[in-house]
């Protein structure tokens, strides 16, 4: 693996000063793109698990292990979720309460 010397890297610009950055309304959308795919997936997982659960009260071939392990996950991931959200508020909170 060749290693270029720091002369040929020289005296120009860095390749990530050409990007411009985010305006703060892209950041926002990004951000709000963020949480609304986490929550999706959150739903998702919540929806399998319940799938999951109708199918093994039907009596449908559906293992026991399998379900259980579903309805763990969508059970953490919601709890998770739950606690991003607290950690949230509180930063959000103390903010608020900063003298200005």
């Amino acid at each position: 693996m060749a290693i270029p010397s720091i002369m040929a890297m020289g005296s120009g610009a860095a390749p990530n000063a050409l990007k411009t950055a985010p305006t703060t309304f892209e950041s926002q959308q990004k951000f709000g793109n963020f949480l609304k795919e986490a929550i999706q997936d959150v739903n998702t997982a919540q929806v399998q698990s319940d799938v999951m659960t109708e199918k093994l009260v039907r009596g449908e071939d559906v293992d026991l292990h399998n379900v259980m392990i579903t309805a763990q996950k969508a059970s953490i991931a919601l709890n998770a979720t739950m606690e991003v959200r607290n950690k949230v508020i509180e930063a959000y909170q103390e903010v608020m309460r900063m003298p200005v």
